[in-house]
Order: C-alpha cells, then sequence, then structure tokens
C-alpha cells in the first residue's frame, strides 16, 4: 500500500472514529466488509465522508454517510442499470441502515462486488 493509501485510509478509520456509538461500531463494520469483500477500492475521504475507489486519484465509488441514518450509497460514477420490474427505470444507488446483520452483511457485499466486476 502507498503513502498516500495508507494516509487516506488512516483518515477514513478516524471519521469513523469520531462518529457516536452504535453508528461508530456499525460503519465500522460495513467499512471492513467493503475493504474485505473489495481488497481494490481504496478508502479515502470523500466530500467528507468515507469513501472507496479504484485508486487516490479516481472518483469515489462507494461512499458512507452518517446523517440521521447511515447510508451506503454509489455515486454517478458506477455503471449503474436500471432495476425494472416495478422499478422501471429506476436505477438503485443508495441504502439506508440502521444495524447490519449477517443479511443486511451479504446485501453489502453484493452490492459492492458488483461496483468492482
Amino acid at each position: 500500500m502507498s503513502s498516500k493509501d495508507e494516509k487516506n485510509l488512516a483518515q477514513v478509520i478516524d471519521k469513523i472514529a469520531t462518529m457516536d456509538e452504535p453508528q461508530r461500531s456499525t460503519m465500522q463494520r460495513v467499512h471492513d466488509i467493503i475493504v474485505s469483500v473489495a481488497p481494490d477500492l481504496k478508502p479515502r475521504i470523500w466530500y467528507g465522508m468515507p469513501a472507496y475507489a479504484l485508486s487516490a486519484s479516481t472518483p469515489a465509488l462507494v461512499t458512507l454517510r452518517n446523517d440521521e441514518r447511515l447510508n451506503l450509497a454509489l455515486t454517478e460514477k458506477v455503471e449503474l442499470r436500471p432495476a425494472g420490474g416495478a422499478d422501471g427505470a429506476l436505477m438503485p444507488a443508495a441504502w439506508y441502515f440502521e444495524t447490519v446483520d449477517e443479511d443486511t452483511e451479504k446485501r453489502i457485499a453484493e452490492i459492492v462486488r458488483a461496483v468492482v466486476s
């Protein structure tokens, strides 16, 4: 890992560490899921949020927000496909969560894998 990647990772870890519980533990778990299933994504801060990109100099693909609710979102830089079915031309790009159970963990992993595949 390059020193810039290490610095960016440290900034993401520090950002998560500033969050109040239980959001901090939940966001740390989501961060761990992302770096585990997509080790090619590089953590960095993007508009003040923990985010993940293909390199330190490319736009973020995945972001994590801690507002009134926790949020996993894909940026406009991801190739999004219409959902079809009842959602027609809508493209799923953000998911809110409060906790991460086993099913949520699996779904987050699927979403992140789809970003990098």
